[in-house]
């Protein structure tokens, strides 16, 4: 009888733990929400410069592109079609530093950078460098599908390009009036900087002097699907009047991209030498994972304190397993739509609106 009594208890504990377990289970696939943030840039965005004109064709745009992302995501799409999707949108307007609004270079030309992380397969694609590319967060999403590397530059990218069907544009596609005037406004403060040396020309202190306006625009995106998947991408034009094939944290995996499922997915924009020096993305992700801290706590940390006392500037969108999305910034403003399952998208430029 009590070997029986015993069996019993012992079964029982065993369909209790399995119970528990299941509704374990139920909870945590209730409170994961497929999500997804974008961005549009970080720097001085003053309420004082952006007529109210612009700061709805802002809003429009971003939330245009934000409900693109969430529509993939509402029928059922991966996180990485939802990325690329929000942000071929804002690669498309010239509002944005990336695809269409590239800033200019020194030599009055257009580089542009993209990379992409798929969170499942911890596969990722870059390219750097690229100047007849319409949609380059599309050619990282290729490198990172079609080739066995991670990071493509300059013609190199451009060639395989070909090779995986793509059209390439003259680089006058990339031409804007705005930011043809960036350029010229641009190079008379780094003339003045220069003169001011003592007539010594000390390129790097002169780029140090740019307001923060020429080193801002960058677009991202990240995403959490149905299936649990996470995905970031991270698309740029670069700084106005970079010299020397300088490249910026955007297409750096762990810098200005990454995502791992269970953990989170981050996009950065912001003044790319510190965001590579400090490893950004990663650094919020390994908080997260290896600190147990909250996506909001692990990206307020990173921007907010470790980046502010290293001089460095700028925001990141961040989004974890069950769908919580940080987006904090050091800066004015940062161009930012959110949109969860079942909300409508919130359309943000500075912190409390």
């Amino acid at each position: 009888m009590k070997m029986k009594q015993l069996l019993l208890c012992g079964m029982s504990a065993l369909l209790g733990l399995s119970l528990s377990a299941g509704l374990s289970a139920n909870v945590n696939a209730e409170e994961s929400r497929f999500s997804i943030a974008i961005h549009g840039g970080a720097g001085t965005i003053s309420k004082a410069n952006l007529t109210s004109a612009q700061e709805q064709a802002y809003r429009d745009k971003l939330k245009q592109a934000v409900d693109a992302g969430y529509r993939v995501l509402e029928q059922g799409g991966d996180s990485l079609s939802a990325v690329t999707a929000a942000i071929n949108i804002l690669e498309d307007s010239p509002l944005f530093n990336a695809g269409l609004g590239a800033v200019y270079t020194y030599e009055g030309a257009h580089e542009l950078d993209a990379s992409i992380m798929d969170g499942k397969t911890m596969n990722a694609g870059a390219i750097a460098g690229v100047k007849h590319i319409k949609n380059p967060i599309n050619l990282a999403q290729s490198v990172m599908e079609y080739s066995p590397h991670v990071m493509l530059s300059g013609s190199g990218a451009e060639e395989f390009a070909l090779s995986q069907g793509f059209t390439l544009v003259p680089s006058a596609y990339f031409d804007t009036d705005t930011r043809y005037q960036q350029l010229q406004d641009a190079k008379q403060k780094l003339k003045a900087a220069e003169q001011g040396a003592q007539g010594k020309i000390d390129h790097q202190a002169a780029v140090n002097y740019l307001d923060l306006d020429y080193k801002f625009g960058t677009v991202g995106a990240v995403a959490l699907d149905k299936q649990g998947n996470l995905a970031a991408g991270t698309s740029t034009g670069g700084m106005t009047a970079k010299r020397f094939g300088r490249i910026g944290d955007s297409p750096v995996i762990g810098a200005g991209t990454y995502a791992e499922n269970g953990v989170c997915a981050v996009s950065a924009t912001g003044h790319g030498e510190y965001f590579i020096r400090y490893h950004v993305a990663g650094d919020i992700c390994a908080r997260v994972k290896y600190q147990h801290k909250t996506v909001v706590q692990a990206a307020d940390e990173v921007i907010n304190q470790r980046l502010v006392g290293a001089g460095g500037t700028g925001g990141v969108i961040a989004i974890d397993q069950r769908g919580n999305i940080a987006t904090p910034f050091n800066t004015e403003g940062m161009y930012r739509a959110t949109r969860k399952e079942g909300e409508p998208a919130q359309v943000l430029i500075w912190q409390d609106h």
